[in-house]
């Protein structure tokens, strides 16, 4: 194996593990877990369209990079200080906001996708 190869995998090897201590570490990542599955099964029994489900695989991707974003910038500001520090708490807050935003907004398309999908089921007779 080349040098140049050799050091992708070691540097998928480091995304691996980050991913795997975001699991080990966020109670968020089981919400995000049990919602992942039902959306996939959802759009899958639903039949959405092709680019519907590339709308949910991006969100989905979107979310979960965002938690991972979180959580890198919340271990950075414990790395500075385990004290409390006003600016630290507002670093932390606005953070995880900008997740629950993510997660808001993907919930709001997701429920839009589906419902149009259910609403035809109900109305149109399948």
């Amino acid at each position: 194996m080349n040098e140049f190869n050799r050091k992708r995998l070691i540097s998928l090897k480091h995304a691996f593990s980050g991913l795997a201590y975001v699991f080990r570490t966020q109670k968020n990542t089981r919400v995000y877990l049990v919602f992942t599955i039902l959306v996939l099964a959802f759009a899958f029994f639903l039949n959405v369209s092709w680019l519907e489900w590339i709308i949910l695989l991006l969100l989905i991707g979107l979310v979960w990079a965002a938690e991972c974003i979180n959580t890198a910038i919340e271990a950075g500001i414990d790395l500075v200080t385990q004290d409390f520090h006003p600016i630290a708490k507002i670093a932390k807050d606005t953070s995880a906001a900008g997740v629950l935003m993510l997660a808001l907004t993907a919930a709001l398309i997701g429920l839009y996708i589906f419902g149009r999908h259910i609403y035809l089921i109900i109305f149109s007779g399948g």
